[in-house]
C-alpha cells in the first residue's frame, strides 16, 4: 500500500454513506486524498457516516440518487476527479426479491449513468466499479470462481450485478479505453465489519439479537460464503485504482479479492464462533421456507495475488474479534473516528494473514 500515491488525489465516491463507502472514504482521507461523495442518505440509523464524523472530513457530500444523471454530472463536474469508486447500489439479496425494479434499476443503469459520466467528462483517469462475488452463474462448485467464470446470478441482486459487470466491460470496449480512460470492476466476498447495521445481514443480525438479549434465527446454516473483513478488499481496490492510474499493463480487466480458502466457512461456523466470544449468545435454524440463496460460493484471487501483490491480511478469526471490539467501543460511547482509523493502521502494520 502506497500511501504517497494518495497525497492529494482527487477522488469521486459513489456510496460513500454506506458500510463499505464509509470505510473506504475514511481510509482515502487518512492518505491524504481530496474525497468527494456522491450517495443517497444512509439507509439505517445508527450508521457508519454518522457515526465516524464522515461528513466533516469530505472535500464535499452531494445527497442524491445514482439514477439522477444531471445531478451526477454536476457532482462529478464540480469535483473533477482523478479517480472514481462506484459503490452506490442496492445491495440485499432479500430486498431484491420485494423490489426487483428497483434493483435492477440501481445496479445497472446506475452503473450506466455513472460510466457515461465519466465518458463525457475530462478528468478521470481511473475508475473501479465494484460488484460482487454473487455475480457468477453459481453452479454450487467446490472449487472457487475465477475472473472470467460466466456471469450470472439467480436472484436479482446478483443477477443485477452479473449485469454491471457486462455493462463495465462494455463501456471499457467501446468508450474508455479509446479515451484512456482505464476502467475495471473488483469482486469482493461477504465483508463484514464494525458499522454495519443492514438488516438480513449475518453479523449485524448476530449484533441486533445481542443487543436485544434474543437468540439469533439463521435461515441458511450449512451455506458456505467468502468471509472478509471490510478493509480486505478495500485494499485491494486502492491498489487496483493505483494499477489503473499508473496505466499498469492488464489492469483494466475484473478482478477478486476473496479470503484465503480456508476462511471461507458456513453460517453455522460463524455464529458459533461468536457465540463462544460473547456469554449469553445463542442462534437456533429458521423453520419458515426462505428464497433461494447459493449454497456454496468461493473465490479466487490468485490474479489479484500475483499481478498486484494483494494478499488477504486478517483471517475470519481475526476478522470477527475486530468486528466484536469495534462494536464494544461504539456502546461504550468511544470516539468511533480515531477507533475506525486505529484498525486501519493496525491492518496497514500486519504484513501477511494472521
Amino acid at each position: 500500500m502506497n500511501r504517497s500515491f494518495w497525497q492529494d488525489k482527487k477522488v469521486f465516491l459513489t456510496g460513500h454513506t454506506g458500510f463499505k463507502g464509509g470505510w473506504l472514504a475514511l481510509w482515502l482521507i487518512d492518505m491524504g486524498a481530496e474525497v468527494h461523495g456522491y450517495s443517497l442518505p444512509s439507509p439505517t440509523d445508527p450508521n457508519l457516516y454518522t457515526v465516524t464524523g464522515l461528513e466533516d472530513k469530505l472535500a464535499s457530500s452531494t445527497i442524491a440518487d445514482i439514477r439522477q444523471r444531471e445531478e451526477l454530472g454536476n457532482a462529478f463536474d464540480k469535483a473533477q476527479p482523478e479517480i472514481v469508486f462506484h459503490l452506490a447500489a442496492q445491495p440485499l439479496v432479500r430486498y431484491s426479491y420485494i423490489d426487483p425494479v428497483e434493483t435492477y434499476d440501481v445496479n445497472v443503469m446506475g452503473t450506466v449513468n455513472l460510466l457515461e459520466t465519466v465518458r463525457q467528462g475530462e478528468s478521470a483517469k481511473a475508475v473501479v466499479n465494484v460488484t460482487t462475488d454473487k455475480c457468477y452463474e453459481n453452479r454450487e462448485w467446490v472449487w472457487p470462481y475465477r475472473e472470467h467464470e460466466a456471469m450470472g446470478g439467480f436472484d436479482p441482486y446478483s443477477n443485477s450485478k452479473g449485469c454491471s459487470e457486462l455493462v463495465t466491460l462494455a463501456y471499457r470496449r467501446s468508450f474508455l479505453a479509446d479515451q484512456g480512460i482505464h476502467l475495471a470492476s473488483a469482486r469482493a466476498g461477504n465483508v463484514i465489519g464494525g458499522g454495519d447495521w443492514a438488516a438480513d445481514r449475518l453479523i449485524p443480525d448476530f449484533l441486533r439479537a445481542l443487543d436485544a438479549g434474543q437468540e439469533l434465527s439463521i435461515r441458511f446454516p450449512n451455506a458456505i460464503r467468502p468471509w472478509q473483513h471490510v478493509l480486505e478488499p478495500l485494499s485491494g481496490y486502492l491498489l487496483l485504482a493505483q494499477a489503473l492510474f499508473e496505466e499498469r499493463d492488464n489492469a483494466a480487466d475484473a478482478w477478486n479479492f476473496g479470503p484465503e480458502q480456508v476462511d471461507a466457512q458456513s453460517v453455522k461456523w460463524i455464529v458459533e464462533y461468536l457465540c463462544n466470544k460473547v456469554p449469553g449468545a445463542s442462534w437456533c435454524s429458521e423453520a419458515m421456507q426462505q428464497p433461494h440463496e447459493a449454497n456454496s460460493l468461493r473465490l479466487d484471487s490468485s490474479k489479484a495475488k500475483s499481478q498486484l501483490q494483494w494478499q488477504p491480511r486478517w483471517n475470519i478469526g481475526w476478522a470477527l474479534d475486530k468486528t466484536l471490539e469495534w462494536h464494544q467501543a461504539w456502546k461504550a460511547g468511544e470516539d468511533m473516528s480515531t477507533i475506525s482509523l486505529a484498525q486501519i493502521h493496525a491492518y496497514e502494520a500486519t504484513s501477511n494473514a494472521s
